[in-house]
């Protein structure tokens, strides 16, 4: 594969104001994009556009408007919306392409863009590379005359449009009603639909995170900060908590005691259940390197497979289309369902945990824990500069790691795609082997990056 300037693993994303996240990046996406999707008829082009709730949102959603309609193709403005929310929303509007304003869970200070083909589906590394390649032109070919630009529109009603989509995926027989529910939206994409969609369906909806300000996303709260729906739960004596990241297209759970339950044990409850039901497709479950070896024992106990992919959801949603599989994500809360959606979607994955959770009459801590997880570790090393996995001392540290673990575990070493992070993991029987192990490694990696 070529090598990639701007998209990482889930689009283009940086601090907002500096390379490759500023207004004069965004406009060439924008002109870029619309040369790759327009075709060459006679009819109106269309691309939709969603955003989070960052400050930065104001600065590169006009950039990429600016784009699009100087080669004449018209937009649609969503507003704050999941991620989710417009990959549906770009096949509803049959969109030619579909764009979310959003770092994920990032903090408000940085910002990204991740593009929808026609489909719904987040685009390959190929497009991505054509778009990228056209971005390096310039920027005075294949302008649109003056009464060819393209028109733009805000779209209203989108909101209320994904809240009964969501609401579809829930069994029609089952009701919330009775139930407590927590919903930490950290202050992000899903702070109006989230907890609206749980009220309608009958529950009793705590909301934590629904006040944003441009500067709070993900602040203290949300998927990567639990402790706030933790907090809630406990306070208010709530049945479950959820919670999203920024954009929404992940989440964690927790049980009425507190107890986090991350993707590992959400892919395996929905899919013992699905399976017992004889919804689940493929034979098992589509999920990343980083999942715990566990969920692989888990599912062969149950006569099902765990295929592995590289990190990224897009990834998950390739082998899953590939192999005809309907439940896959990744460990940190990403759930793809593809009985309803084309992406990740914490809303719908909650949904059918509830669902399930609703009918077994039992609480969520009888249910939050489907296996037991290997011991595992994971420890992130930042560094600023340099490609520290091709050190040969990290190199060393790694096939020592591999030797000494001898089949009893794993070993996943990686660059983060989103940020300037080197990621080791490392699982097996043995914890104390395994946090020696990882201990060893980032010694390496710190005094490589130093």
């Amino acid at each position: 594969m070529n090598k990639r300037a701007y998209f990482g693993t889930d689009g283009i994303r940086g601090e907002a104001n500096s390379h490759p996240m500023t207004a004069e990046v965004a406009l060439r996406v924008g002109m870029a994009a619309a040369k790759v999707f327009m075709s060459k008829d006679e009819r109106r082009h269309l691309v939709v556009i969603g955003k989070d709730t960052r400050l930065s949102g104001y600065m590169i959603e006009p950039a990429l408007v600016a784009g699009f309609t100087s080669l004449g193709m018209d937009v649609r403005l969503f507003g704050p919306l999941p991620t989710p929310g417009v990959a549906m929303m770009t096949r509803s509007l049959r969109a030619d392409l579909g764009v979310m304003i959003s770092a994920s869970h990032n903090a408000y200070s940085d910002n990204g863009i991740k593009l929808f083909g026609p489909d719904g589906y987040k685009l390959s590394d190929e497009k991505e590379l054509e778009i990228e390649a056209l971005m390096g032109e310039g920027l005075q070919q294949n302008l649109a005359a003056p009464r060819a630009l393209g028109r733009v529109q805000r779209i209203d009603d989108c909101q209320a449009r994904y809240i009964e989509i969501a609401k579809a995926t829930f069994p029609r027989r089952l009701s919330l009603s009775g139930m407590r529910i927590v919903i930490d939206c950290a202050n992000g994409a899903a702070y109006k639909v989230a907890p609206e969609a749980l009220h309608e369906l009958g529950a009793e909806v705590i909301r934590v995170g629904v006040d944003p300000n441009g500067f709070n996303i993900n602040l203290e709260c949300g998927s990567t900060h639990p402790a706030a729906m933790q907090k809630a739960v406990k306070e208010f004596r709530a049945d479950i908590g959820i919670a999203l990241d920024g954009d929404a297209d992940r989440l964690v759970i927790c049980d009425e005691k507190g107890l986090i339950i991350d993707g590992d044990q959400i892919m395996a409850l929905i899919a013992s259940d699905w399976a017992a039901r004889d919804k689940l497709r493929g034979g098992g479950v589509v999920a990343t390197v980083m999942s715990n070896l566990g969920l692989e024992r888990f599912l062969a106990s149950r006569r099902l497979t765990l295929e592995r992919t590289q990190v990224g959801d897009r990834y998950v949603m390739a082998r899953m289309r590939q192999g005809d599989f309907n439940v896959g994500g990744e460990q940190s809360g990403h759930l793809i369902l593809s009985d309803f959606s084309t992406t990740g979607d914490g809303l719908l994955a909650a949904l059918q945990v509830l669902a399930v959770l609703k009918q077994s009459d039992r609480p969520m801590s009888a249910l939050a824990r489907q296996f037991e997880p290997v011991p595992q570790l994971l420890e992130n090393v930042r560094f600023t500069g340099g490609k520290p996995l091709e050190n040969d001392q990290v190199k060393a540290a790694m096939a020592d790691a591999e030797q000494r673990l001898n089949g009893s575990g794993r070993l996943v070493v990686r660059a983060s795609g989103t940020e300037p992070l080197i990621r080791i993991m490392a699982e097996g029987d043995d914890e104390a082997l395994v946090s020696q192990l990882v201990k060893q490694i980032a010694g390496a990696v710190k005094k490589a990056a130093a």
